[in-house]
C-alpha cells in the first residue's frame, strides 16, 4: 500500500490526498495516454535532502510527452519547482517521487481531440523497491514469455502509461511463478531490460549492458555506467544472449525504484555465489554514498532542498 502524504501538486496547486481525483471517462484510464517519470529524493547523512538526477527526470518527462504528441503545459524548470514545493509541503526528507502527464476526460474516442492535458506531482515514502533484503541477497528472476515493445510497434522512448501493460504482464507471470522480476527479451530474442529496470552482467570484471538504442535509457543506468568507469571498469554495451546471463559471475538490475538490485538465481540457475556479488557491492556501496551526499565528485546529479 502506498503510504499517504497530505497533498498532491495537481495542475499547478497543492490540493489534499483524497481530493486528487479524476472522471471515470478520463482518457486516459481507457486508452493509456500519458507519461510518467520515477524519482527518489534521499535524506543525506548530514541531515539535509537531495533528489537524485530531478532535473534530468524532468526533462525525459516533457521528452516523454513530446513523443507522444502530447502538449505539455509545464516547463521542465516549473515541474522541479513543483516536486520540491510537494517534498517541502508534505515534510519528507525523503521520498519517492510520481509526475503523471495525461489526457483528461472530454472526447471518448480513440482519438484525444481536445481534451485537457493534465498534470500532477505526488510523492510518498518507499523502501526498497524489491524488499529489504533484495539489495544483499540478491533476487529469483525468470526470462517472460513475453518480449519487449519492438522500436516502431511502440514509442520505447518515451515512458509511455500504455506502455508498461507489456510490463504488468511479465510482472505478474513472473510473480504468479514465484519468481520476484522478470528479465525481458526483445524482439530478436536478446536480454532487453527488466519489467521496469534496466540490467547488467559482469563476466571477468567486465561490466555489460544492452545497447541504449533497444530499451528506456534509465538515468541510474546511465549513472552506474559513470560510475563504473570511474572505479575503473571496463563497461560495454552490447546484445547479450539470455545463456550469457546463466553463465554471467553477476547479475544486476538498476532503477529510480529498484536502485541496484543483484540477482542471485535466473531460470533455476544459481548467478555466481547465489548473491550480491563484489562489483554489485561495491557499485551499491558507491552510488549510496552518492546518494545521501557523501560523495561531492557527483553533486551535480544532486538537487537539494530544505524541510523544516
Amino acid at each position: 500500500m502506498v503510504q499517504q502524504s497530505e497533498t498532491i501538486w495537481f495542475d499547478g496547486k497543492l490540493v489534499p490526498w483524497a481530493d486528487a481525483n479524476v472522471h471515470v471517462l478520463t482518457h486516459a484510464l481507457h486508452y493509456g495516454t500519458g507519461v510518467f517519470e520515477g524519482i527518489r529524493a534521499y535524506e543525506c547523512s548530514d541531515g539535509t535532502s537531495e533528489v537524485f538526477r530531478l532535473r534530468e527526470h524532468m526533462e525525459r518527462l516533457v521528452d516523454s510527452a513530446k513523443i507522444l504528441g502530447l502538449g505539455m503545459p509545464y516547463s521542465a524548470e516549473e515541474l522541479v519547482a513543483a516536486a520540491e514545493e510537494v517534498l517541502v509541503a508534505n515534510n519528507l526528507k525523503g521520498a519517492y517521487i510520481r509526475p503523471l502527464v495525461f489526457v483528461g476526460e472530454g472526447a471518448m474516442g480513440v482519438h484525444p481531440g481536445d481534451n485537457p492535458i493534465r498534470v500532477c506531482i505526488a510523492a510518498w515514502f518507499w523502501g526498497a523497491y524489491l524488499g529489504e533484503d533484495a539489495l544483499e541477497k540478491g533476487i529469483k528472476v525468470r526470462v517472460s514469455s513475453y518480449n519487449r515493445h519492438h522500436v516502431n510497434v511502440m514509442m520505447t522512448k518515451s515512458k509511455a502509461c500504455g506502455n508498461y501493460v507489456n510490463s504488468v504482464l511479465a510482472k505478474m507471470e513472473a510473480v504468479r511463478d514465484g519468481y520476484a522480476e522478470a528479465v525481458m527479451l526483445d524482439t530478436t530474442g536478446h536480454v532487453s531490460e527488466g519489467t521496469g529496470e534496466n540490467i547488467f552482467m559482469v563476466r571477468d570484471d567486465v561490466i555489460y549492458t544492452p545497447p541504449a538504442s533497444g530499451v528506456l535509457g534509465g538515468l541510474t543506468r546511465d549513472s552506474i555506467i559513470t560510475l563504473a568507469g570511474d572505479l575503473g571498469y571496463e563497461v560495454r554495451e552490447t546484445p547479450i544472449g539470455r545463456d550469457m546471463l546463466y553463465v554471467a559471475d553477476e547479475v544486476f538490475f538498476t532503477g529510480t525504484a529498484a536502485e541496484l538490485t543483484p540477482v542471485r538465481e535466473i531460470d533455476s540457475r544459481q548467478i555466481g555465489e547465489g548473491k550480491a556479488g563484489p562489483v554489485a557491492k561495491l557499485l551499491q556501496t558507491e552510488f549510496f554514498k552518492i546518494v545521501k551526499g557523501e560523495n561531492p565528485d557527483y553533486e551535480q546529479w544532486m538537487h537539494r532542498y530544505e524541510v523544516k
